[in-house]
């Protein structure tokens, strides 16, 4: 089966899930957590990544991720597997891989959907049945988008600073946001998009991506995108 292809250009945003191998739990305890925010912090800052959101559940990731050039996001995710990994492997007496071979990427149009996709991510836990609310899960950054609380991880995104001008009313409009459930239709565009590493964005936002790439992002479209007027003028 021919891999999926993956589209990376600088500072595009993009949702990207990492699981464990056979689903496997990839955090053991509490101290694993604070280790693997360690290691993405260090690493984002090294490779040039922007993380917008995330959430550590028991046997995957989700990160929210802006990168400044395009190979941020890849660099990113091998020191990662390095770093957090080899570490894990010496405090636990244990060998081998913890992650699946791929991660799943999907560019994001922030206009219509990162405030969207951030909700999706911090409300996993939820979704899992693991808590009630986001706010009981510890391992997001839930906290900060929507308390108001630090959080050296996170660089807001201008959607979400757009918010408002003042902090304290930017996070209660985030928390606002809490108020309504994501709507199904939406929720399986991102579950689909992410999973088959395709675009989540209107039709406009595909042509710009594939007028950068010069190639498709359109699922069942091969090669270089035909030149149309629209493009012509760009």
């Amino acid at each position: 089966m021919p891999r999926q292809p993956r589209y990376f250009l600088p500072d595009i945003p993009q949702h990207v899930i990492q699981r464990g191998v056979d689903r496997q739990p990839t955090f053991f305890e509490p101290q694993d957590y604070q280790l693997y925010r360690e290691c993405l912090r260090s690493a984002a800052e090294l490779c040039g990544c922007q993380i917008h959101a995330y959430v550590l559940m028991t046997n995957h990731t989700h990160l929210l991720i802006t990168p400044a050039e395009s190979q941020s996001i890849p660099l990113l995710m091998q020191a990662i597997g390095r770093t957090y990994v080899q570490t894990l492997n010496r405090r636990r007496d244990r060998t081998g891989t913890l992650w699946e071979g791929r991660y799943k990427a999907s560019p994001i149009d922030s206009e219509q959907y990162l405030l969207i996709c951030s909700r999706y991510i911090e409300l996993n836990p939820v979704r899992a049945g693991m808590v009630r609310t986001p706010a009981a899960y510890s391992y997001s950054s839930f906290s900060h988008n929507a308390q108001g609380k630090p959080d050296p991880l996170i660089t807001n995104h201008p959607v979400y600073n757009a918010l408002a001008d003042d902090r304290q009313e930017r996070v209660k409009n985030y928390q606002r946001l809490f108020g309504a459930e994501i709507e199904p239709e939406t929720l399986e565009d991102i579950r689909d998009s992410t999973n088959a590493c395709l675009v989540l964005g209107n039709e406009s936002f595909k042509d710009k991506l594939e007028r950068k790439l010069g190639r498709s992002v359109r699922p069942g479209r091969q090669g270089r995108p035909r030149k149309t007027r629209d493009l012509a003028g760009s």
